[in-house]
């Protein structure tokens, strides 16, 4: 979702991927299994810093990513607090989709230095194939003014061709 007036400024704080089996027999489907966290960190007037991590890993196991880092949105607080809502069709904060532009850019970096498959580009986008369809979102309050969302699911990417090494 598009809302005018608003910045999301990601920045990675950590960023790891691990090859986990360097002799992968090759061509075959490879499911991407996702954990998100988002927690609101800090609120003032017009931003709001949301910490993020994701950990991705596939089966069979060939590699994981793991992303940290912090998501500063700005705009008027109306607009800020729609990007902090959960998108229906997706059930993930709509913050969380920026997220993801920017990390799937840094893990698709390393998936090639790694020589293993990418994770998906469209992640948790309804209107793409290989989408999961049971993704679920825990919403709860730590503080007055905290929120921490976390989000599992199950992605089927299509053949993956893997070199052996």
């Amino acid at each position: 979702m598009y809302i005018p007036n608003v910045s999301v400024k990601v920045e990675i704080t950590s960023l790891a991927g691990i090859r986990l089996d360097a002799k992968n027999s090759g061509a075959e489907t490879v499911n991407f299994d996702v954990k998100v966290k988002l927690e609101e960190k800090e609120r003032k007037s017009q931003m709001v810093i949301v910490g993020f991590s994701l950990f991705l890993t596939t089966k069979p196991s060939i590699v994981k990513f793991e992303v940290e880092g912090t998501a500063t949105v700005t705009g008027k607080d109306v607009e800020i607090n729609k990007m902090l809502e959960v998108d229906p069709e997706t059930k993930v904060p709509y913050v969380f989709q920026r997220v993801y532009q920017y990390a799937y850019a840094a893990m698709y970096l390393l998936s090639t230095i790694l020589n293993s498959p990418p994770p998906p580009y469209d992640l948790l986008f309804p209107h793409k194939e290989g989408v999961p369809e049971d993704v679920t979102v825990e919403m709860s309050t730590e503080a007055a003014d905290a929120m921490v969302v976390q989000a599992d699911a199950k992605v089927e990417s299509s053949e993956v061709n893997v070199p052996n090494k």
